[in-house]
């Protein structure tokens, strides 16, 4: 099974280009900076990985119009490997994620400092109870939820 899930910020604007042919298709290309989630004891060690990750068609049309540097997003898709020997005549090999799903794992308000979604989302005092969890609202029908 070859399956990557990744959560990153975006180290720049995607990169979309477009195929020549009969259907033209988007190809857009961005590197996510993905935390590694523990530290070391010298605090000048890198601590994320640079992920290159490329979206076809739609997938990347979307990266196009609303992914931007520093946005917070969820992809998901195939680790791909490659090589290609370049102007000098050397082997390089190459990584990346094929992308088959991509999401905003910030709210819009989030990426550009402002609180203000955490603030118009959490619940009321009213509504809330002790346990972290919502009450349900007056005359919401027990039988019409999907979890009894």
């Amino acid at each position: 099974m070859n399956r990557a899930i990744l959560m990153g910020r975006l180290t720049r604007d995607p990169e979309v280009r477009y195929s020549s042919g009969e259907r033209s298709m988007a190809i857009a290309r961005y590197t996510l900076a993905v935390d590694r989630g523990f530290k070391r004891g010298d605090s000048s060690e890198q601590n994320a990985d640079f992920i290159p990750c490329v979206a076809f068609d739609k997938a990347g049309e979307f990266a196009e119009r609303y992914f931007r540097q520093g946005m917070r997003v969820l992809v998901s898709g195939r680790i791909q490997t490659g090589s290609y020997t370049n102007k000098e005549g050397q082997k390089v090999y190459t990584t990346e994620v094929i992308i088959d799903t991509q999401e905003f794992a910030d709210s819009k308000g989030a990426s550009d400092g402002s609180s203000s979604y955490q603030a118009s989302t959490r619940p009321s005092p009213a509504s809330a109870s002790t346990d972290g969890f919502m009450n349900i609202p007056d005359g919401v029908d027990d039988e019409g939820l999907p979890f009894n």
